[in-house]
């Protein structure tokens, strides 16, 4: 038997599935960043009054985390919709 064939075969669908989870992981290390950019920006002022936020801080930060999952779940959902009927006009 020749199982040269099939190792080959597992070690490039172990690079492939390396290079999905570096992918992966670029995806969420830059949603993580524009979150916290966008909602820094957003609810918390450039001069810092207390060393801890306080509870408008707090409220804002977790809205705008919310709202921004949301919208990149809606988006994601709209992009897989055109992506499936794209494909079914092939």
């Amino acid at each position: 038997m020749n199982f040269g064939g099939y190792q080959q075969q597992q070690q490039m669908q172990s690079g492939l599935n390396m290079s999905m989870a570096e992918q992966e992981l670029e995806m969420v290390t830059t949603l993580f960043n524009n979150i916290v950019d966008s909602c820094h920006r957003k609810c918390i002022p450039p001069k810092y009054h207390d060393n801890e936020l306080n509870k408008g801080e707090s409220v804002c930060i977790d809205r705008c985390v919310a709202k921004y999952f949301e919208v990149n779940m809606k988006v994601g959902q709209k992009l897989t919709a055109q992506a499936n009927q794209g494909q079914a006009m092939m």
